[in-house]
């Protein structure tokens, strides 16, 4: 089934407000799950961009997954916060400036391993894939 990507910015953009009139608090398929909204700088066009994601806690960081639902490109925002690594990360009520940092080898695979555990979907999302889903670690910003 092919996305529809007019329909899935759509529904991003719901969430998003959905999301910041409740505090952090979703509802429909995400209801119950940890999601962030991540703004990003565009690559090319220097925009700010805003999308929910889910994500995983991991010690001090959070960690988000580039799955773009097994698609066999990464998501456009993996490439902005590639050439953009300073990213704003809204978490529950908190808003804070982070560093997007890409985890590769060994540790990205256990990492990745722990978001299929917790949402089995991902793994279903990297075998429909043959790139190598990448995982990004958020680490706050000192203020």
């Amino acid at each position: 089934m092919a996305i529809n990507w007019t329909e899935m910015k759509a529904f991003n953009e719901s969430l998003v407000q959905e999301f910041r009139a409740n505090n952090g608090k979703v509802g429909g398929r995400f209801e119950g799950r940890p999601v962030l909204l991540l703004t990003t700088t565009g690559a090319k066009s220097g925009r700010k961009f805003t999308l929910p994601l889910v994500y995983l806690e991991d010690g001090d960081r959070l960690l988000i997954f580039a799955s773009k639902g097994g698609s066999p490109t990464n998501p456009d925002w993996y490439h902005n916060l590639v050439a953009n690594p300073t990213v704003t990360v809204e978490v529950g009520a908190e808003t804070y400036d982070a560093t997007a940092t890409t985890i590769t080898g060994e540790e990205r695979d256990r990492l990745y391993q722990r978001q299929v555990d917790a949402m089995p979907m991902f793994g279903e999302y990297q075998q429909k894939t043959s790139r190598v889903i990448p995982v990004i670690a958020l680490e706050r910003k000192a203020t």
